[in-house]
């Protein structure tokens, strides 16, 4: 990001785009939120205020409040679905933050279509994965690709002070992530970074009979079951689909072509398991990390081949 933004200690609304009399007026910066705290306490506003204090004009999105406390594979997996249809130069505030006042580095993860502000833990790892354009089989640092820029937020002035230990999302990154919606330069705000923390993401592998292998990596409001087999993963014929005990043996097009449970392939383009009028979760006992496994036939040359990412 190129452009020089307001200066920090300057009016709330210095550094605004100026707009010549009858022409429209810019569109505002978008921030994005997704954390685990729920939305029963006062944390996601403390954040919201903090933006809105330094960025009134921001518009504020949020994606989820409800991942699962410290569950930072769900956290990251919930982003990457969300994250492509914000338009671009999006920031992305991403707070599932386990090792809040730790070692962990805070940091910045820049893309050639949006900005993402987080813990370094491996809530990014679905962003790197896809421009490293191949699966991320350990977890710990990797080396990023040419077209990410990373930075470490090291420049304190940006921060909220005094710093909580232990509620970073409000005086890091929230404040930084505000800056970067009014154009600060990111070099500004730390020193750069060429690795980040990954985490192995879950990818559907065959077993020796022959069976998919896959793994729920989402549970939503619904009590769907959102795995990481996509449509391409699935047999075209002789689908048999074992999960929590019971079978599925057909594809549905929509949740209401079926009573009871049924498979289909959701709109992240991956295998979900539904029941219609309730919850597969509940039925099933089944959660986020739980696996099922399918069977059936995909063709000689599908035959041998041992492993399949999703």
């Amino acid at each position: 990001m190129g452009q020089v933004g307001p200066s920090f200690d300057g009016p709330p609304l210095a550094g605004l785009p100026f707009a010549l009399p009858g022409a429209p007026a810019p569109p505002p910066a978008i921030i994005t939120l997704t954390t685990d705290f729920g939305t029963d306490d006062a944390y996601v506003a403390a954040m919201k205020g903090v933006i809105l204090g330094i960025n009134p004009a921001a518009a504020i999105v949020d994606i989820s409040h409800s991942i699962e406390p410290q569950a930072i594979g769900e956290a990251a997996f919930v982003l990457s679905t969300a994250c492509p249809f914000f338009p671009k130069d999006t920031v992305h505030l991403v707070v599932v933050d386990p090792g809040v006042g730790g070692r962990r580095r805070a940091v910045i993860l820049e893309t050639p279509t949006a900005i993402f502000v987080a813990p370094d833990n491996g809530v990014l790892s679905c962003v790197v994965q896809e421009a490293l354009g191949r699966p991320i089989t350990r977890a710990g640092r990797t080396r990023l690709p040419p077209e990410l820029e990373a930075f470490q937020i090291t420049s304190r002035r940006f921060w909220r002070q005094p710093v909580s230990p232990t509620f970073h999302g409000r005086d890091i990154f929230a404040p930084v992530a505000a800056h970067i919606s009014l154009g600060q330069p990111l070099t500004d705000l730390g020193r750069p970074l060429t690795t980040l923390n990954v985490l192995p993401l879950p990818r559907p592998e065959r077993d020796g009979a022959g069976h998919l292998l896959g793994h729920v990596v989402h549970v939503d409001r619904f009590g769907n079951l959102i795995t990481d087999v996509t449509a391409g993963d699935l047999p075209p014929a002789g689908l048999r689909i074992e999960v929590g005990g019971e079978e599925i043996r057909s594809l549905s097009r929509c949740y209401e072509e079926a009573r009871g449970l049924l498979a289909l392939v959701g709109s992240s383009g991956r295998l979900e398991i539904a029941l219609a009028g309730g919850s597969a979760a509940g039925r099933l006992g089944v959660r986020a990390g739980d696996g099922l496994r399918i069977s059936g036939h995909w063709g000689h040359h599908d035959r041998g081949r041992r492993r399949r990412g999703p």
